[in-house]
């Protein structure tokens, strides 16, 4: 046990540094001394994930708590880097503020940006000279590829977007739709493995593709899907109950009769 720790009622920035130092020193953690970036990279995408939720829930305290639990990672991170030699907290603070900077020069600069748009081009465009990207397929090619599937299609097409690689309008994209649609019931038809799990990508890169159109986020629509189906799921074993119909001895027939009758009342 360490003795010498301070108790607080209100911490700081630097109180946190040292308390990870401190977690990460012989006389600290067993468990926190043996953690690397990659044992616990998945920690940070499940507390981000966290902060969503607190968001979505409109949850200011569960927020606060959990936009703690992300800048712990950033900070555990920093600190078995700082150990390694290759960099510090106070480098990555000092890296996003040179970012920042950098990319708002309208804020701290002579350039003209009257609107989000216009702000939105300015930033992509120092961050592609920045990074020496001087053509679009470099630009997709930065767009990690362990984003979430939707995500990662809707930004690579946005990207293509503006070379003008796009449909003219949604009718386009909608046919396109069809189109994948015929290939992947052939792909079934005949049984190909391979084709179908490549025609089922085209399938959904195309349906991303409409949702650009129609200024939907897929991702959001997909979750809302999710939890519509959980919702009337629920109703309809609700109901199978309350009828002493068991579901795991019924034909579909008698299923989607519960269904639709949950999906009329919902209506």
């Amino acid at each position: 046990m360490v003795t010498d720790f301070e108790f607080k009622s209100v911490y700081s920035i630097d109180d946190l540094l040292n308390i990870m130092k401190l977690l990460r020193s012989p006389e600290g953690c067993p468990w926190d001394r043996e953690q690397t970036h990659l044992s616990i990279k998945s920690s940070l995408i499940e507390e981000t994930y966290e902060v969503i939720e607190a968001i979505n829930k409109n949850d200011s305290d569960l927020m606060c708590e959990e936009l703690g639990d992300v800048l712990l990672q950033v900070v555990f991170h920093s600190q078995m880097a700082k150990e390694d030699g290759k960099f510090t907290f106070e480098d990555v603070v000092d890296g996003v503020c040179k970012k920042l900077v950098e990319r708002h020069p309208h804020v701290f600069g002579e350039v003209k940006a009257d609107t989000s748009e216009q702000v939105l081009k300015n930033w992509e465009d120092i961050k592609n000279k920045s990074k020496n990207r001087n053509t679009a397929t470099q630009s997709m090619l930065s767009v990690p590829r362990e984003l979430p599937a939707l995500m990662r299609s809707q930004k690579i097409q946005k990207k293509a977007k503006k070379v003008g690689f796009d449909w003219d309008s949604v009718d386009g994209a909608m046919d396109k739709i069809e189109e994948e649609t015929a290939e992947l019931k052939k792909a079934v038809f005949d049984g190909n493995k391979d084709e179908c799990f490549e025609e089922l990508g085209d399938l959904l890169f195309s349906v991303v593709n409409v949702s650009r159109f129609i200024d939907c986020d897929a991702e959001e629509a997909l979750t809302a899907a999710s939890d519509k189906f959980l919702s009337r799921f629920s109703k309809v074993e609700e109901l199978a109950l309350n009828k002493g119909i068991d579901m795991k001895n019924s034909s579909l027939e008698e299923l989607d009769k519960l269904w639709d009758e949950v999906k009329q009342g919902s209506n």
